[in-house]
C-alpha cells in the first residue's frame, strides 16, 4: 500500500530559520540552479530570504521543514502587479510532491495578495524538473538568455524567463 505524506504549507516563523538556511545552504552549495554565491554567509542568505517586501513560507511533513519558498513583486512601482518567487526543496525530500505543493501554494497565494501574473527571471535550462513542474502549472519560456549561467559541470548554459497569468 502506498501512503502519502500531508504536505502542510504556512507562513515561515523565526524557528524555521535553521531549516531554511540548511536547505538554502545545500541547494546553493551545488551551484548548478541558483545564481547565488555557493559561499553565501548565512546571515546574507537569511536576509535576502527573509526580506520585508517578501512572503516566505515553509513546506512541512510530520512538522519537519523539508521545502521552502519566498514570493514578492517582480519589480517596484508600475510592475509590482506581477509576482516571483522562488522555491527550495530538501534534498532528501525530493520526489515527494514538495515542489508542486508548493508551487500551487503559492500560485494561490500570489492571486489572493492581487497579484495578476507571475514571472521567473532566471530558470537554469538544465534544471529540467523545474521547468516541467513550471509548464505543467501553466508557465511558458517566454525567452532564453544564451549562455546567462555558469554550471559547474556543463559550463555555460541557458537560462529561460518564464511567465504566466494569474487572471
Amino acid at each position: 500500500m502506498f501512503i502519502t505524506a500531508v504536505i502542510k504549507i504556512r507562513p515561515a516563523i523565526e524557528s524555521d530559520r535553521d531549516a531554511i538556511w540548511t536547505i538554502f545552504h545545500h541547494v546553493i552549495a551545488s551551484a548548478d540552479t541558483y545564481a547565488f554565491d555557493p559561499q553565501m554567509p548565512r546571515q546574507d542568505a537569511l536576509a535576502y530570504w527573509f526580506r520585508s517586501d517578501t512572503h516566505t513560507y515553509v513546506a512541512e511533513i510530520d512538522g519537519r521543514v523539508v521545502g521552502t519558498y519566498i514570493l514578492r513583486a517582480n519589480q517596484p512601482g508600475p510592475g509590482s502587479h506581477v509576482a516571483n518567487a522562488a522555491f527550495m526543496v530538501a534534498s532528501n525530500a525530493h520526489g515527494q510532491g514538495i515542489g508542486r505543493a508548493m508551487g500551487e501554494h503559492c500560485l494561490n497565494e500570489a492571486r489572493q495578495l492581487g497579484f495578476r501574473a507571475m514571472q521567473f527571471n532566471f530558470v537554469v535550462s538544465t534544471n529540467e524538473s523545474a521547468i516541467r513542474l513550471w509548464q505543467r502549472l501553466g508557465f511558458k519560456i517566454v525567452g532564453t538568455l544564451p549562455d546567462a549561467f555558469r554550471h559547474p559541470e556543463r559550463g555555460y548554459v541557458d537560462v529561460h524567463v518564464m511567465f504566466r497569468s494569474l487572471l
